[in-house]
C-alpha cells in the first residue's frame, strides 16, 4: 500500500478509537475558527433567548455571536458544533 494510503488508514483507526473514547495521545480534535451560530439556531426553530437559556449562553452572547461582534471561544464553538449535530445529547447531558 502506498505511503499515502498507510497514512489515511491510521488517521481513520485513530479517529474511530477517539470517537469510542479510547485512548488516542497523538489525534488531535480540529475546533474551526468558525461556527454559524445563528444557522445552528434556526435549524431547532428557536429565538435568541430561547436558545441562550436552552444551553446555558447568555442571550447578550448570542447576539453578538451572530452580529459579528464577537466570536465564540473555542469551547463554546466545540459545543456549538455538538448542539449542531445532537441537540438531544446536550439536552440530556444538561438535564443530568
Amino acid at each position: 500500500m502506498a505511503g499515502a494510503g498507510k497514512r489515511i488508514l491510521e488517521s481513520v483507526r485513530k479517529a474511530r478509537a477517539y470517537a469510542r473514547g479510547e485512548t488516542a495521545e497523538d489525534f488531535v480534535a480540529h475546533v474551526p475558527d468558525e461556527v454559524d451560530v445563528r444557522a445552528i439556531r434556526d435549524k431547532l426553530g428557536l429565538s435568541q433567548e430561547a436558545f441562550a437559556a436552552r444551553f446555558g449562553f447568555s442571550a447578550a452572547a448570542v447576539r453578538d455571536w451572530e452580529q459579528g461582534r464577537r466570536r465564540p471561544e473555542a469551547a463554546a464553538r466545540v459545543l456549538l458544533l455538538v448542539i449542531a449535530r445532537e441537540p438531544k445529547a446536550v439536552l440530556r447531558a444538561l438535564a443530568a
